[in-house]
């Protein structure tokens, strides 16, 4: 099967059943897309399809509907990851670091829907993935930046 990720068009010989998580890592040697739990409670392993943010893990490959974008994209053609990378990097919003590929591609699809979000917003949009380390704040408040420059341009 053709499957286009980061803009590149694959082909792979995988069964349709196939986690797209193990698509990406283990066929296209994709190491930014993390595997945290497997069951889709953790949000590691977060990319988007047509840039809705999807947990990799509980996609099959048979059932991709459109182009998937990782964190290793080119973040020039895509300028909310682009000012969301550039927040977290500025707000130092990584410790440990697993978590952050699926936050950062979670908080990119959260801004291509709300630019202008509340604090309370953020918080609910952003709870569908775990951060071991507890930075939550970090998050928010680089959240917040990134939706600043989404709105400026």
């Amino acid at each position: 099967m053709q499957i286009v990720v980061d803009g590149v068009a694959h082909e792979v010989d995988v069964e349709e059943d196939m986690p797209l998580l193990w698509v990406l890592r283990d066929e296209l040697g994709i190491k930014g897309v993390k595997y945290g739990c497997g069951i889709a409670q953790c949000g590691a392993c977060t990319v988007h399809i047509d840039g809705e943010a999807v947990k990799s893990c509980q996609v099959f490959a048979g059932d991709v509907w459109g182009e998937v974008t990782t964190i290793g994209a080119d973040v020039g053609g895509f300028p909310v990851l682009q000012a969301v990378q550039a927040a977290w990097i500025e707000h130092q919003v990584a410790q440990c670091g697993y978590c952050q590929s699926g936050q950062i591609m979670l908080a990119a699809s959260f801004l291509g829907e709300n630019s202008d979000p509340s604090d309370v917003e953020i918080d609910e949009a952003m709870r569908a993935n775990l951060c071991r380390c507890g930075t939550y704040p970090r998050i928010r408040a680089a959240v917040k930046a990134a939706a600043e420059r989404v709105r400026e341009g």
